[in-house]
């Protein structure tokens, strides 16, 4: 069996010296239909999220550490975007999330697709 890096999937993925100021800090775009609607295509599209994490947001099972459910009410409370916009950036060590901003998106693109993730527990994307 593989031991998973983060065995408690509410745990962050952030370093703790920087999870507080990442908590703090806001998505700086509005939240918009058609941003929700950018963020879908970068999901789908480029940002190729939907490999790991599913068209219904729920994750792909792996071996050791299945990604995020985005799904989970308990997560997206939980998580800010901050703290995701950091791992879209520097990806999750022990874990297949890869860097995707200044590789595959953009930072405002980032900023975008965390605007679609945070439609999964709403359901506004369906």
């Amino acid at each position: 069996m593989v031991e998973a890096f983060h065995p408690d999937h509410y745990e962050p993925r952030v370093p703790s010296e920087l999870l507080e100021e990442l908590q703090d800090m806001d998505n700086p775009y509005p939240f918009t239909p058609e941003r929700v609607e950018a963020g879908q295509q970068i999901y789908f599209g480029k940002g190729q999220c939907v490999t790991c994490h599913n068209d219904n947001g729920k994750g792909v099972e792996r071996p050791g550490h299945s990604p995020r459910d985005f799904t989970d009410p308990k997560w997206q409370e939980t998580r800010t975007d901050g703290e995701l916009m950091w791992v879209l950036r520097n990806g999750s060590p022990g874990t297949e999330m890869p860097v995707r901003v200044g590789k595959v998106i953009s930072e405002e693109e980032g900023w975008t697709v965390i605007h679609f993730i945070r439609t999964f527990s709403t359901g506004i994307q369906q």
